[in-house]
């Protein structure tokens, strides 16, 4: 019977997800020269190479491409097997969660005491940033599980959804609009996300295409700004419904009833989903149920890769 370890496997599999024994080092809390050790050695219990090497690079040999989906099966094995005997509040470690400012404006406190409650001894290293950017740090294992505008399409990506939340336009009552025309709309600053999200480059080409005249968009990388000039009259703004209700039903915003919104923001609990990981694949579940509460349209809460 072949004298292979799990350590090596998991080594295995990391240097084929990263493609990079540096970042796979990194990733298991160990050295670079204890992952080489531990792929040559799986090399020689196997008898056959696993690996490219070749000017710091790093490839997959046809024989580790047919190996690494059994390699993954065994490991995910080793994983359920192991969380049946181990208990949400026996799990020790760090979560590295990336969330959109969306949801850090309005039920990231209520996820994370959820989190506190089922595992209590994990520690979360949170980052708020745009979905752009934590979809590239999500892909390249810089972070776990991310809460953002989804779905992530990549075959080692988990999606679990969420739901999508509407826009609507709101502005100060201040500002004394009265009519709903585009001429109306145009003559104020409109207040946008920033360039580089679908949200800005749809407003755009909307005024672009439907007004004659220049229309001052200004864009904001946060949305606590946005929002706040928005409530100091300085402009008209797309929000989400779930970001401005209690704002709307105190005063101080209203709604302008211009019919055409940009597209509703879809949300997914997105993780890679090899290795496998109970903690993770609990932590996109617990996700999915604090949206459930918050009242999404269209909840699902079903995965998809």
């Amino acid at each position: 019977m072949p004298n292979w370890t799990l350590k090596q496997l998991e080594s295995f599999v990391w240097v084929a997800k990263l493609g990079s024994f540096r970042g796979t080092a990194e990733r298991l809390n160990t050295t670079q020269p204890n992952i080489s050790v531990r792929i040559s050695q799986l090399e020689a219990t196997l008898g056959v190479r696993l690996f490219y090497r070749e000017s710091g690079s790093v490839a997959l040999t046809p024989i580790g491409h047919t190996l690494l989906s059994h390699a993954e099966k065994v490991l995910q094995a080793s994983e359920e097997f192991s969380q049946q005997s181990i208990r949400s509040d026996q799990q020790i470690g760090i979560l590295r969660l990336g969330v959109t400012e969306l949801i850090a404006q309005t039920w990231l406190r209520a996820y994370l005491l959820a989190m506190r409650a089922v595992f209590p001894n994990i520690d979360v290293e949170l980052k708020v940033d745009l979905t752009v950017n934590l979809r590239e740090e999500l892909v390249s294992r810089a972070l776990d599980l991310c809460l953002l505008n989804g779905p992530i399409s990549n075959f080692n990506i988990t999606n679990v959804e969420l739901g999508s939340v509407p826009y609507l336009w709101v502005s100060s009552p201040r500002l004394g609009l009265t009519g709903s025309d585009i001429a109306t709309f145009a003559s104020h600053t409109i207040l946008t996300h920033a360039r580089n999200t679908r949200h800005f480059v749809e407003l755009s080409a909307h005024f672009r295409d439907s007004f004659d005249r220049p229309v001052r968009i200004v864009p904001s990388s946060s949305l606590a700004a946005s929002l706040q000039m928005t409530l100091d009259g300085l402009g008209i703004a797309p929000m989400s419904r779930t970001l401005v209700d209690r704002y709307l039903d105190s005063g101080e915003l209203v709604e302008f009833p211009y019919e055409w919104k940009p597209t509703a923001l879809v949300f997914t609990a997105s993780y890679a989903h090899t290795p496998a990981s109970f903690l993770l694949k609990r932590a996109a579940e617990l996700a999915g149920e604090q949206a459930a509460h918050q009242h999404l349209g269209n909840f699902i809460g079903h995965k998809s890769h």
